[in-house]
């Protein structure tokens, strides 16, 4: 199976004003692969990326570039639910010579049977630009919208091309554990709680949250297939709340630099007596 690695599922910094501040995205993203990240991802669910509007990430693909992350270590999180804007942020990327993209279903309509979101993905690959490559999104309990075991290994065995990988969101570990049993798609894990587990059994890697604070840890779990304990310990932390705020305070704790403590609405920093708990742990794990 294809081995991609550990890419970074980017935090967006935002400064005073609500604007992305792509000269800490950029530099955040530079520190990261210094550290052993094979590569990074754009406007993810950890990146904000429903909150990023289309005109705001090409100085943000921009800046990267220009800070010598090749296009190839870049993938780009696509936020949308109908096909013209879906296209619309591959094309983008595309002219970025970016060519590989974290793929959400459409997420709006609720309840979707397979036949529904098949049908969405075959539009897709039809219309899309034939240099585009999707890593499918499996993170059921943002979306509302699971992928499942048929549907994925049915667009794998059935657009090889398009197709190249799945990234299993769910936290749930015999969904994975069954992905990877199969053998038929390359599988990332998101919970790096399981990374250790799964890269036994051929897991390809990681887009994953906790390598914006960790990288070089997290590669050398990627490297070794050893659990780090302290780290998961400190992802039970952070998914016991609101996550995106949980990262950005570790963030704040771990640079000293406010900036990355702002949000998007509709998400909220978390409040005092969950930012010291959250610090808390983060202070006694780092390794």
């Amino acid at each position: 199976m294809t081995r991609i690695g550990i890419s970074v599922a980017l935090l967006t910094p935002f400064d005073a004003t609500g604007a992305i501040d792509t000269a800490l995205l950029s530099a955040h993203a530079v520190d990261v692969m210094s550290k052993g990240a094979h590569g990074v991802t754009l406007f993810g669910t950890t990146g904000e990326g429903a909150s990023v509007a289309i005109a705001e990430r090409n100085p943000a693909i921009t800046a990267l570039l220009d800070r010598g992350i090749a296009a190839k270590h870049i993938f780009i999180g696509l936020c949308a639910t109908s096909l013209g804007d879906t296209l619309a942020q591959i094309d983008q990327a595309l002219a970025h010579g970016i060519d590989t993209f974290l793929l959400l279903p459409p997420y709006y309509f609720p309840a979707p049977d397979d036949a529904g979101l098949r049908a969405w993905h075959e539009a897709l690959f039809a219309r899309a630009d034939t240099r585009a490559k999707f890593i499918l999104y499996h993170i059921p309990q943002i979306t509302a919208v699971p992928l499942s075991f048929d549907l994925v290994t049915g667009l794998r065995a059935d657009f090889p091309e398009r197709v190249i990988a799945i990234k299993d969101s769910s936290g749930n570990w015999d969904n994975t554990e069954r992905l990877l049993k199969h053998g038929g798609i390359p599988v990332l894990v998101g919970d790096e709680r399981f990374l250790h587990r799964a890269l036994p059994m051929g897991a390809s890697g990681s887009i994953c949250g906790m390598a914006n604070l960790h990288p070089a840890r997290l590669r050398a779990l990627f490297d070794t297939a050893t659990e780090d304990v302290a780290l998961s310990r400190q992802v039970d932390a952070v998914v016991a709340g609101p996550v995106i705020p949980a990262l950005k305070a570790l963030m704040v704790h771990q640079t000293g630099n406010a900036g990355w403590a702002n949000l998007r609405a509709p998400l909220a920093p978390l409040d005092d007596t969950a930012r010291t708990a959250i610090v808390a742990q983060g202070s006694t794990d780092d390794g």
